[in-house]
């Protein structure tokens, strides 16, 4: 490998296992990504297949496990290689990659968007190399359990979602521009299309992996399976590097196969790639719900927001009517909904900024900054702990809920949020910063089970 190699994205095709359309239908055993899939849910995706691969993913614990030396992932790993032996699971005879496309209505409008991508393999980069960057916190619980199911499993069963820059579109032009019926489709429970091509074409692999070599990469979603991915990389690099020496040969990635692949199976995770600048890409605002605090007093609230913000009583509406009026806000804004009364919050730039003095400016900026460094930490005492554990704060996607929920007296403030932009997620990952936690929600997500990638 030549030194440029070491700071660019580098993409492989790969032998993924699928579902077998012969055995079980694609809707009875694909899923939403682990993190989003609530108790209610983890039970539908149980009644509805046998082989929901839900059933390895989010496994259910069961009873007398500890004394059976049991646990959800010794079933995960039971499972999937049992799926494999009984044909349910099948493996592609030649590497690949797929196109993946998604359509779907944007939640709270009647626009209908596609959002193209494409599934392959991607090589995993220590943020110091500056190929892939993130944008926002880890937690390490959520990490210790991944970790636990890969080295059970030892494959990846999620798409880590990757986003590019190409304003010409170069990339989804070799991917789609041939046409022809999906190689498998479905409509998921919030009614999004997902459609799959299979790319087997040399020619083609080559021309997208050419088309990636000089892109830079920001996780959109998946933080936590990257980092968890990255880290089991590294147990085996050590390894790997071993081997070679004492092979007393130097192998590169280049010798897995005539299209390429990871230098070993650890050293790449399954990712999905979507351009940054395509009009398909939709961003959710996530809302803040506080509850459970302490002598709480709406009036008390207002008085000491004003030092850092303009504060406007707005006339009682629904939360379609506070968003609507909150989109309307070209500067940093949220609106704060309280049992006595509902108020916009223009920032004070000046006020603002003094607050702020020890944040790059790019941060100061952002409504989500400033709501989580201004309100939530100094104005309600809310240390970062509580915030990153959840102690006193929800975060909700539906703004009619985070409402109702303060009107039912569940809880003492709503903050409803305008959603980020890609350009201040761009600027903020490329810099290397990072932004609160919840702060962006991609819509739509991408499915599991559609394609694994087996370490063995």
């Amino acid at each position: 490998m030549g030194s440029k190699a070491a700071f660019m994205a580098r993409i492989y095709p790969f032998r993924a296992w699928r579902y077998n359309p012969s055995a079980v239908r694609l809707g009875d055993v694909v899923t939403q990504p682990y993190d989003k899939i609530s108790p209610a849910m983890q039970q539908a995706y149980y009644q509805r297949s046998s082989f929901n691969l839900v059933r390895i993913i989010l496994g259910l614990p069961e009873l007398f496990d500890a004394e059976k030396g049991e646990s959800v992932y010794t079933r995960a790993a039971r499972d999937f290689r049992a799926w494999r032996d009984q044909g349910v699971l099948i493996q592609e005879k030649d590497p690949c990659v797929f196109g993946y496309t998604q359509r779907f209505q944007v939640p709270g409008s009647d626009a209908v968007k596609e959002r193209r991508g494409f599934i392959a393999l991607g090589k995993l980069y220590e943020y110091a190399e500056q190929v892939v960057f993130r944008h926002e916190q880890t937690l390490s619980k959520p990490k210790s359990d991944r970790l636990n199911l890969l080295k059970a499993t030892r494959a990846h069963f999620g798409q880590i979602f990757m986003l590019y820059s190409d304003p010409a579109g170069s990339v989804e032009k070799i991917l789609f521009e041939g046409g022809g019926p999906a190689d498998a489709e479905v409509t998921d429970e919030y009614g999004v299309l997902h459609r799959l091509w299979r790319v087997r074409d040399p020619a083609t692999i080559r021309l997208l992996v050419s088309a990636m070599e000089d892109k830079k990469l920001i996780i959109a979603d998946g933080h936590h399976r990257y980092e968890t991915a990255l880290n089991y990389a590294r147990e085996f690099a050590m390894e790997y590097a071993a081997h070679i020496a004492a092979d007393g040969g130097v192998k590169t990635e280049h010798s897995v196969s005539h299209l390429g692949g990871p230098a070993f199976p650890e050293a790449a995770a399954m990712m999905t790639f979507v351009n940054m600048d395509s009009e398909g890409l939709v961003i959710l605002p996530t809302h803040r719900v506080v509850h459970s605090l302490e002598g709480f007093l709406p009036a008390d609230f207002v008085h000491e927001a004003a030092q850092f913000f303009h504060v406007d009583a707005l006339a009682d509406a629904d939360a379609a009517g506070y968003v609507e009026r909150l989109r309307g806000e070209t500067g940093t804004a949220f609106v704060a909904v309280m049992r006595g009364g509902t108020w916009l919050l223009r920032s004070k730039p000046e006020a603002v900024n003094a607050a702020l003095r020890e944040a790059p400016e790019r941060q100061r900026r952002l409504d989500l900054t400033q709501l989580h460094s201004i309100v939530l930490e100094r104005l309600l005492k809310l240390d970062a702990e509580k915030i990153r554990e959840q102690t006193n704060i929800r975060y909700l996607r539906d703004a009619g809920e985070a409402v109702d929920q303060v009107r039912r007296g569940e809880a003492n403030v709503a903050f409803l949020t305008n959603a980020v932009t890609m350009e201040q997620l761009r600027e903020v990952a490329f810099a290397g910063d990072v932004m609160p936690q919840k702060s962006t929600d991609f819509y739509p997500k991408l499915l599991s089970g559609l394609a694994i990638y087996a370490l063995e």
